[in-house]
């Protein structure tokens, strides 16, 4: 007489083991209050949040916190460049420098002037296009 015996160690008993904790994870993380949601600053703008002026956030780079009576956003600065005068410009990086640029040089080499670059004093205002604007992060 043979005796058979089931074995629950095989690939398939592990892959068992491995489903119900992964699964429990996604829906705790799913279900989790208070993790930081980017929102749309064009969003944010349609709802009536105003600009303020432009600043530089905790990790150095520059951007604008805009707010309406109950929340608070920061949006990071979208642009790379900035026209300053009729001969210079700005180029800004993501850690916060501004270096100069001499503004003849650079639209001889680009064929002229480039409408979509901003001017500096309207990013520094808050007279932003959202071309200009990166993600917006609640303030805490």
């Amino acid at each position: 007489m043979a005796t058979t015996h089931i074995n629950n160690t095989g690939a398939r008993a592990g892959w068992k083991g491995f489903v119900g904790p992964v699964v429990g994870a996604v829906i705790g993380f799913a279900m989790m209050p208070g993790i930081a949601q980017a929102e749309s600053f064009s969003k944010l703008e349609k709802q009536g949040y105003a600009v303020g002026k432009l600043t530089k956030g905790k990790a150095g780079g520059y951007g604008w916190v805009i707010s309406n009576s109950n929340k608070r956003f920061f949006c990071r600065l979208n642009a790379s460049l900035a026209y300053v005068n009729k001969k210079e410009m700005v180029s800004i990086t993501s850690s916060g420098r501004l270096i100069k640029v001499d503004r003849a040089t650079f639209e001889t080499k680009i064929g002229g002037p480039d409408p979509s670059i901003p001017q500096w004093s309207n990013l520094q205002s808050g007279r932003v296009k959202p071309d200009d604007v990166g993600s917006c992060t609640p303030v805490r």
